[in-house]
């Protein structure tokens, strides 16, 4: 498979092209019932024993709905997974993205947000009201979402605010990977893509976000 020419379409690496289309592939499987199990054997653990080659890494959301080999399909070994509350971008998160691409050599990062994070929903009741009682590790974490969201329109219904602060947020992380000059440098050489996604709870569904 060929790294895209078209200047419409993002200029995906090939190896993170051939990824993000296994991604898509297994999460339609898991919303249409259809999972294979792969990768779960006896004889792949010990195949994995000696190395490990995940086709993505992906930064994703603490939230116990919400866990990436299901969602895709995956097996073991097939993805290097970070999860935190909020799938914010701090130093550690940072620091493990960045072993997976250097020492893994993966070439696909994935940022998975989903629908009525708690964390998000978490970051906007402080923005909208600084009194909000909360622990000083909690908000220490909400202080790294928070500017993510400054852009929201705060006139929305709460639900749709909510919805608009997922996907913002998702849009924030990748940025900040984008930004930091590993990211840059990492894809100036076409060396890995970033996408972010949100995931639809009632459906399963993961939604790419375009830009």
């Amino acid at each position: 498979m060929r790294e895209s020419t078209d200047e419409s379409m993002p200029i995906f690496p090939e190896g993170a092209r051939i990824a993000f289309e296994n991604l898509v592939e297994g999460n339609q499987r898991f919303t249409s019932g259809n999972t294979r199990h792969a990768h779960q054997s006896s004889a792949w653990r010990t195949h994995l024993v000696a190395q490990q080659a995940p086709i993505a890494a992906l930064i994703g959301c603490s939230d116990s709905r919400v866990s990436p080999e299901l969602v895709f399909d995956q097996g073991l070994g097939d993805l290097f997974v970070i999860r935190v509350a909020g799938n914010i971008i701090s130093p550690d998160v940072l620091g493990s993205v960045a072993y997976a691409l250097e020492h893994l050599k993966t070439q696909l990062v994935v940022v998975l947000g989903h629908e009525n994070c708690g964390a998000v929903t978490a970051a906007i009741e402080a923005m909208n009201n600084p009194q909000t009682h909360e622990l000083a590790a909690i908000r220490d974490l909400l202080a790294l979402i928070e500017p993510g969201l400054k852009h929201v329109d705060t006139s929305l219904p709460k639900d749709r605010r909510i919805a608009a602060g997922v996907e913002a947020n998702v849009r924030w992380s990748v940025n900040q990977l984008a930004g930091h000059p590993i990211g840059q440098k990492l894809l100036a050489d076409r060396r890995c893509f970033l996408v972010g996604g949100v995931y639809e709870l009632a459906t399963g569904t993961v939604r790419f976000l375009n830009d």
